[in-house]
């Protein structure tokens, strides 16, 4: 069975294979969505982009980036500075065994104040 850890929480949770991400993390608590974007999204339909995560590890144990999910983080008004590592919580199957962040922190001025903070 897939491990998911969550890195902020601290917290490791085996699913079935193929499971939804978003589902597992709300079945055992793990909070996705920040404030009263708890209460308004789009409760897993992949339009609103709030329940993204930063993947750390294991990319490859989860399911191909559909096109609904591709259209939501390439025209979000939000930059994280690692497009390539957020996925949707909503729109993912975990596969094999990953660790995420949750609610990762917005890089508001673009690639460039991710350069600077790789730089140092």
């Amino acid at each position: 069975m897939p491990k998911i850890s969550f890195s902020r929480e601290k917290k490791v949770i085996e699913c079935e294979m193929g499971a939804n991400l978003r589902q597992v993390a709300m079945k055992n608590g793990i909070q996705l969505y920040p404030g009263m974007k708890k209460y308004f999204n789009c409760h897993g339909l992949g339009q609103c982009g709030e329940c993204r995560v930063h993947v750390l590890k294991g990319m490859d144990g989860l399911s191909p980036r559909g096109i609904k999910e591709k259209f939501r983080i390439a025209v979000s008004w939000f930059k994280f500075g690692h497009e390539q590592e957020v996925r949707l919580a909503c729109q993912t199957l975990v596969n094999g065994d990953v660790e995420v962040l949750t609610q990762p922190e917005f890089n508001w001025f673009g690639e460039r104040v991710a350069a600077k903070k790789a730089a140092e």
